[in-house]
């Protein structure tokens, strides 16, 4: 069964992690089809030189790139085409939900090695960590996301109906707290509509609340 959307992430951000948790309600009413691909935040800000881009944030975006080698190495060896989003669970859920950012930051290794074994996976994934060799694959899923909306937007990337007719890519949405049931639905189709008009460009206002990760 063809997949219904491409969702590009970035396990750190947490405005991914929300609208992934969003795409998840709906998938379990609907029962779509996610291919959860990757965007790396550590490689988009590769030349980044701006004064707000420190080495503190930079080394975040490194712990969320270390998450996606070894997401690519599930992807390699692991044939269930969820196996991505349910590692990407594990990662968001210990960042976002548990509020463990100073384990990550004390020994990423480690801390991806525990939501390895917590998930049921197999512990050698973590060797992935490393591995700069997933870096080929992780950049080209980057930059075809970027691609497919232009290069001055966040994360998440989402495309509706990839390798169709009418295939179309946004990024976001971008929201405070994951609507569910009906509402999550009327959200998603919404969002399926301003994609897939034609002509429809950008509709956008500054975030005005913090995260809600409940």
């Amino acid at each position: 069964m063809a997949a219904e959307l491409d969702f590009f992430f970035d396990p750190v951000c947490p405005w991914a992690w929300i609208t992934s948790r969003w795409v998840n309600n709906v998938c379990d009413q609907r029962s779509y089809e996610v291919n959860w691909r990757f965007i790396s935040l550590w490689m988009v800000n590769d030349d980044n030189t701006n004064d707000w881009y420190t080495p503190e944030y930079r080394a975040g975006h490194y712990w969320g790139h270390q998450a996606l080698r070894v997401g690519d190495a599930i992807r390699l060896a692991d044939e269930d085409p969820s196996a991505v989003g349910r590692w990407y669970t594990l990662v968001g859920t210990a960042l976002h939900v548990d509020r463990r950012r100073d384990e990550a930051r004390e020994d990423n290794r480690a801390f991806l090695a525990g939501l390895l074994e917590a998930g049921g996976f197999d512990a050698s994934y973590i060797d992935a960590a490393d591995d700069d060799s997933h870096d080929e694959y992780i950049r080209a899923d980057t930059e075809l996301a970027l691609s497919r909306t232009g290069r001055d937007v966040g994360t998440p990337i989402l495309t509706f109906h990839p390798d169709a007719a009418n295939e179309a890519s946004f990024f976001g949405p971008v929201i405070s707290k994951a609507p569910t049931g009906v509402e999550a639905l009327e959200l998603w189709d919404a969002v399926e509509k301003l994609a897939t008009m034609s002509g429809m460009a950008e509709l956008k206002r500054s975030n005005r609340v913090a995260p809600d990760f409940t």
